[in-house]
Order: C-alpha cells, then structure tokens, then sequence
C-alpha cells in the first residue's frame, strides 16, 4: 500500500512539473545586485529560472500573481565555506589525502541544512576541516529538499560535481608526526606533493607514453592535477599576513587558483592579495580567538580588501558563526566601512564568482536559478527577518509555517534533523 501510495505521489509531482506555471512575484522592492535596485518591480520566474524582472513586466494570463508589497527581494545568499550536514574529510593517517571527498560524508537531514535556509542561503561550499595541510574535496550544493546528496550537489555542463579542494595553514595542521611541526615544515610538503602531482599529471597527459610506463591510476592525484590545470579551485584556509603570503608564494610557484578562506590579518596584505589576483572569503566574529592566530581579526578586513580591489565574500563556516545569521556579516562590514553595494555583492555574486557559478546564480537576472530571498526590510538592519527562501522557483523556507519558523527561531526540536519529505507525505495520507 505504501509503494502504491508513493508512486502516485511521485506521479502527481512529475505532473505538477511538466505543467508548472509562471510565478509572477509582484510589488516587491528588488535589488539584482547586476543593477540597479527595483522599486515596486516583479520578479516573474518559471520552470527553475528568472524569466524576466523590472518595473514593468509583462505578466502572463496563466501566471500565479503573488502580491509582495512592502517586502525586499534579494538572490539567494551564497555560503563559500560552511560544515553544514556532519561533514567530515580526512583522518589521522596523514597531512594531505586529496582522495577524500566531503560529498561522501554529507547528513543532508542535518538540521544545519534547515537553519540556513531560514538565513536565506541557497549555495553553499561545504568543507571538510582545517586541521590538515589537505583534508579532501568541497562540495557545491544547492539547499534543495531531497534524500541524498545527490539531490542537493551541483553539477557542471558535462555532468561531474562541482567542487573544490581544502588545504590549510598555520596552527591548525601543526600536529605530531606524520603532520608537520612548524610552519617551514608545512610549506616543505605542500610542494613536495604539489611536484609530486605535476609528474604524474604529466605523464597521464602524455599520449606518447608507453602502458607500461604510465602510472597506475591515483585518485588523489587525480584531483590534485584538477586543482593544478585550473578546474578545481583551492580554497585556503589561512589566518596570519605571513600565512597568507606563504599561500600567494604557493600559488605563483604552481599556477594555483586560490581563494583564501578566513584571512584575519588580510588587511596587512591586502596589497599583495590584489597583485596576485587572489580572491577572499573572510569571516566576521566579535569575539575573535579560539587561536593565537585568530585573536588581531581585523574587524574592517571587507573594507581594506575592497578599497585595494581585491573580490571578497563573507562567510559563514557553520558553527563557527550561524546560518540564520548571515546577513549580519554584511551589516557588521558596512559598520567597519564598507559600502553597502559591495556588502550586499558579498553575500551574493562574490561567492558566486569564487566557486565559478556566477553564470548560474549571486544575482536576479534572466536565464539565472531562481533562487532568491524574500525580506521584509533592510538587509542591513538587524530586525530584518527572512520571510521566505526559494531555491530553482520552489520555496524551501517560509517563516509563516510553524514547522520552518522553529529551526529560525530557535526552542525545543529546532537541533533535530529532519526526515525524508516522503514518509511525512506518506504519513499525512494514511
């Protein structure tokens, strides 16, 4: 009985698919961050994608009209480091072990997932930790409902997951053999396995090369040859300005495409950021320590690194700080000096850009994923609420429902992770 009742339901939601109508969200204060800001626009979205947006919007007689004067619009909120879902990478066994891969050790029932959904991000780049020089492979994920992981991964044009690498610095991978003891002794293995990986990417590209002089297959330095040809973006974690400048020193040896995650002290070397076209993912705390390393956080690091043209984006690495919160990373940024154009871009298309999915999402425009937030007032401001959030046209939060609302606010059940939407389906029929 329940396969039969499962099956219709399955049948019913493939039905609603292929018919969906346009939704016209209409009223709405609209801000695009590609543009300028919209008042009293629509937003009209169909079949997973923006179709059009403005003040003046030819609505279609089929379409769903839903009234929402007096809110904001804004994109969906992108997360570029987060350890949402019980993620877990590498072992003890050793300092750098590229064959790991977040993507198999992901809760997508994690109740991380529910919070940041009500915090209105959509996209997030869910890391293994820092306390290896490489922990394994990140994870681009879209905060859709669904019972696997992959339901919510991303995936590219010819069809492999998108996602990063994890490396780290500083105190964090300073561990007993084998991990290495001091600073000199990090960067000394990181290039030696970085040698390491351009020997043997060599010779697999090496069509000349007899079989039985090409190496046997290495999963791990498969990913790492994805890192070094420009297709899998390392994303850094690192902390003090001379930290930082040992991963720019890294990346220039090895033609790397970095984006630094963290950077406490990037203000000191904000400078040398921008001349090597590094990009930032940094994190705003208010009581910063819990290391040595972490204790001169420079409250202002959005300002200096946006005033040296360095591209930015906040963070929020979960549970360092909380989903629910992310806006008021952008506030707090805007309070040290930065303008609200960038804090707002920061949260959105600059996080999009750094995980190579600006094509797809971080702003309102046609042809993008519709996934956007729905506010009812300024971003900036700490009374804000995220009213509702939209992943490709569907809604995956509203606050107005009793069961979302608690993982917003917080109370008795908002720390339990959730069960897959079938059964609950199920449930309510029999």
């Amino acid at each position: 009985m329940r396969i039969l009742i499962f099956a219709a339901l399955c049948a019913a939601t493939f039905q609603a698919d292929a018919q969906e109508r346009p939704i016209a969200f209409v009223g709405a204060t609209l801000v695009p961050i590609e543009g300028e800001v919209i008042e009293n626009g629509t937003l009209l979205v169909q079949s997973g994608r923006i179709v059009a947006i403005g003040a003046a919007v030819d609505i279609p007689a089929n379409a769903e009209r839903r009234p929402v004067e007096g809110r904001l619009i804004l994109p969906g909120l992108v997360d570029t480091h987060s350890h949402i879902g019980q993620v877990a990478g590498a072992d003890m066994s050793g300092p750098i072990q590229p064959d790991v891969r977040a993507l198999d050790a992901i809760n997508v029932r994690h109740a991380g997932m529910l919070k940041a959904r009500a915090g209105g991000i959509t996209t997030v780049n869910i890391m293994p930790g820092s306390g290896h020089l490489l922990s394994g492979q990140t994870v681009y994920m879209k905060l859709r409902e669904g019972n696997s992981i992959e339901d919510l991964a991303i995936r590219l044009d010819d069809g492999s997951l998108a996602g990063g690498i994890k490396m780290a610095n500083g105190t964090n991978p300073l561990r007993p053999t084998p991990f290495p003891g001091t600073r000199g002794k990090s960067a000394a293995l990181m290039r030696a396995h970085l040698v390491s990986a351009q020997e043997y990417c060599a010779k697999v590209a090496d069509r000349k090369l007899a079989a039985d002089k090409r190496p046997a297959r290495n999963l791990g330095l498969e990913a790492m040859c994805e890192a070094l040809d420009g297709r899998r973006i390392v994303h850094h974690h690192t902390h003090r300005h001379d930290d930082v400048v040992t991963v720019l020193r890294l990346a220039r040896e090895f033609d790397l495409r970095v984006v630094l995650h963290h950077v406490s002290e990037a203000g000191y070397v904000a400078r040398e950021i921008a001349d090597a076209g590094a990009m930032a993912s940094i994190i705003h705390v208010d009581s910063p320590g819990g290391k040595l390393e972490a204790m001169h956080l420079l409250p202002d690091n959005g300002a200096r690194l946006a005033q040296a043209g360095v591209l930015f984006a906040y963070h929020t690495d979960d549970p360092v700080t909380d989903s629910r919160l992310f806006l008021r990373s952008a506030a707090m940024g805007v309070r040290y000096g930065l303008d609200r154009d960038t804090a707002l871009a920061s949260l959105t298309l600059n996080g999009a850009r750094m995980l190579d999915l600006e094509q797809r999402v971080g702003s309102l425009r046609p042809g993008k994923d519709a996934d956007f937030v729905i506010l009812d007032g300024d971003p900036l401001s700490v009374y804000t609420r995220v009213l509702e959030t939209w992943i490709e046209g569907r809604q995956v939060f509203d606050l107005a429902n009793p069961a979302h609302a608690l993982f917003a606010t917080g109370g008795y059940g908002a720390g339990r992770d959730s069960v897959a939407t079938e059964v609950i389906q199920l449930e309510a029929v029999q």
